[in-house]
């Protein structure tokens, strides 16, 4: 390996370890108690050399948050080849609690936590890309289903967010700790039972 092929790689390492750090001490702390000093620290390096790399925590873990999207992303396209639509929104709907549940620290920090979204001032900013890309793969999907007669009397946007949000919603109290109120026995499958539900609505649209 030349120079420049390790320093390259020194580099991708680095970078990785920075953002390790970082998710790792937002996990332990929360990203309002997290430092730059805090992140160099862990990796033993001086705070400068993280400055290097990014410009300031908010841009940290807006990397973390597009590493999360991209991920989320990524299981979502696979459903692209299911050729029936609202067969297709189901599984999305699936897709998207798996990964919530299987990802908890990394789906509060892309959906709950307010650091990301103060790097991104502007959702039109090419920063966002994998964020719109993950909703855009929704509505397109939604656009199926009320081009096959379904959802009759809905708009596109509205009908999207209110399907995106009622997902997002049992995901968010879940983690949230938020079910807790419901009856032992039921919470145990809350999550599993209320998307059967929600998929039958679906299929009365």
């Amino acid at each position: 390996m030349g120079i420049a092929d390790r320093k390259i790689r020194e580099k991708e390492e680095l970078t990785r370890n920075i953002l390790d750090a970082a998710r790792s001490l937002f996990i332990e702390k929360g990203i309002d108690k997290t430092s730059i000093r805090n992140i160099a620290d862990k990796i033993e390096y001086s705070p400068g050399i993280i400055y290097h790399y990014f410009k300031d925590k908010n841009e940290i873990f807006h990397a973390l948050h597009s590493e999360g999207f991209n991920e989320l992303r990524k299981r979502m396209r696979v459903l692209v080849s299911v050729d029936n639509p609202m067969e297709r929104l189901k599984a999305l709907g699936k897709v998207y609690i798996q990964f919530a549940i299987e990802n908890t620290d990394m789906y509060d920090l892309m959906f709950i936590k307010e650091a990301p979204i103060d790097h991104v001032k502007d959702m039109r900013d090419p920063c966002w890309d994998e964020g719109v890309g993950a909703f855009d793969f929704l509505k397109f999907t939604v656009q199926d289903c009320i081009d096959q007669g379904h959802f009759k009397g809905h708009s596109l946007e509205p009908l999207t967010f209110m399907i995106w949000s009622a997902v997002h919603g049992m995901v968010s109290l879940k983690i949230r700790q938020r079910t807790d109120v419901i009856d032992p026995e039921a919470e145990k499958t809350i999550i599993e039972s209320a998307y059967i539900s929600f998929k039958l609505m679906l299929d009365k649209a």
